[in-house]
């Protein structure tokens, strides 16, 4: 099995803005505003008008290489790619891959504060409208993992690790947890470790490493590796 884990490097190469660059997101608003159940509590429409303005920013961008290297890769060995994001952009399900998991959450739903009820949304959140699950009215909240919740789908994703042979991380930093664990817990289960970033971030941890921007190195990876010549053991 092949575990793959993209962050927000990916996605910045399809336009998409990221949250830590110098003139990334948190230059705009502060996370304790927009990015914690306290903000939300504070100011419910501060917070659902910041994601509907990055929900409208999605069909102006698209997959690029990379994303699709990815669903390539999934097509050719199906069943045994899994692909972990952190990011909550929808570009990997418009490349094609199917077997995914958003452990951040995704800008196209919202949850129900009350009912737990998850709903697919494509245009703007109104903090009026009601869960259609249980009728409640002005409950509805993002569906996203802010600071201090838990990711989501830990169980599976941490049981994937312990059972994967190749373990990638692509165009992420590998400081925010629980995610810059998974290269480690994956090494500790005897995976290969594959680093595709544009510069190391832990050499010590990857049993190979390729670096440049995602939309080169990861088509070039993938490439590689379906034609056998990169000598893991999968």
């Amino acid at each position: 099995m092949i575990v793959v884990l993209t962050g927000a490097g990916i996605s910045k190469e399809s336009g998409m803005s990221t949250f830590r660059d110098s003139d990334g997101l948190w230059e705009r608003e502060r996370v304790e505003d927009v990015a914690t159940p306290e903000g939300f509590a504070r100011n419910p429409d501060k917070v659902i008008n910041f994601y509907n303005g990055l929900r409208r920013r999605l069909p102006d961008v698209g997959p690029n290489p990379a994303h699709r290297a990815l669903a390539r890769l999934e097509q050719a060995l199906p069943g045994k790619v899994l692909v972990i994001t952190q990011n909550v952009d929808d570009l990997h399900e418009r490349a094609g891959s199917r077997d995914l998991i958003h452990m951040h959450g995704e800008l196209l739903k919202q949850r129900c504060s009350r009912c737990g009820e998850v709903m697919e949304i494509s245009g703007d959140m109104d903090r009026a409208d009601s869960c259609p699950s249980c009728g409640r009215a002005g409950i509805l909240r993002p569906h996203i993992v802010w600071f201090g919740e838990m990711p989501l789908e830990m169980e599976t994703i941490e049981e994937a690790l312990v059972r994967c042979a190749l373990f990638v991380s692509i165009g992420t930093s590998g400081t925010v947890y629980p995610a810059a664990g998974f290269s480690r817990l994956a090494k500790a289960a005897k995976a290969v470790t594959v680093e595709l970033n544009l510069e190391p971030t832990a050499p010590e941890v990857f049993t190979d490493g390729r670096y440049g921007p995602a939309g080169s190195v990861v088509p070039a990876w993938v490439d590689e590796l379906l034609a056998g010549r990169l000598g893991y053991r999968l």
